[in-house]
């Protein structure tokens, strides 16, 4: 399920050094919440794996040794050992265990290229890592924690109902 088009040309008209921003504060807190997230990566934790949203023009760069995440237009985004792409839901849902990741590949919804042993491992790793995003990105929103997880969650169900 693709974003809207009007929310996807919204989305893209933010400021890349706003996305990034953004990008690096979310990463940060899912280390935090999860400090174990790379450890069974071994030598693929040197590798670059880029994520990029298929209704969104962005992509997303991930160093798992270096605990980075950089945001490039799709365009200029470089060259990474391992790549995916799908709808941004599609994307979050898997990165959460939601969705199941060979029958989103065999659906041709979700495209996964170069380096094969190295994305399995980084899935291995997500799988083991027990994500959810309201519960762990709540703690962002300060005072406002109980109500953010709370609209999330209620998003979440509306984009699952809709992948389904």
């Amino acid at each position: 399920m693709l974003l809207p088009r009007p929310l996807s040309l919204a989305l893209d008209r933010i400021p890349l050094p706003v996305v990034q921003a953004v990008a690096e504060r979310i990463f940060q807190r899912a280390l935090q919440q999860h400090p174990d997230l790379f450890d069974r990566l071994g030598v693929a934790a040197g590798k670059r794996f880029r994520f990029t949203p298929a209704d969104l023009d962005l992509s997303f760069l991930v160093h798992p040794a270096s605990r980075s995440i950089r945001v490039y237009r799709k365009a200029s985004a470089p060259v990474a050992a391992a790549s995916v792409s799908g709808p941004l839901l599609t994307l979050l849902a898997l990165l959460e265990g939601r969705l199941d990741g060979d029958a989103v590949f065999f659906s041709r919804s979700l495209s996964v290229s170069g380096d094969m042993e190295a994305m399995l491992a980084l899935r291995n790793a997500l799988d083991d890592c027990g994500f959810d995003l309201p519960a762990d990105l709540s703690g962002l929103a300060g005072p406002f924690a109980g109500p953010f997880r709370q609209l999330a969650e209620l998003v979440r169900r509306r984009a699952l109902a809709g992948l389904g």
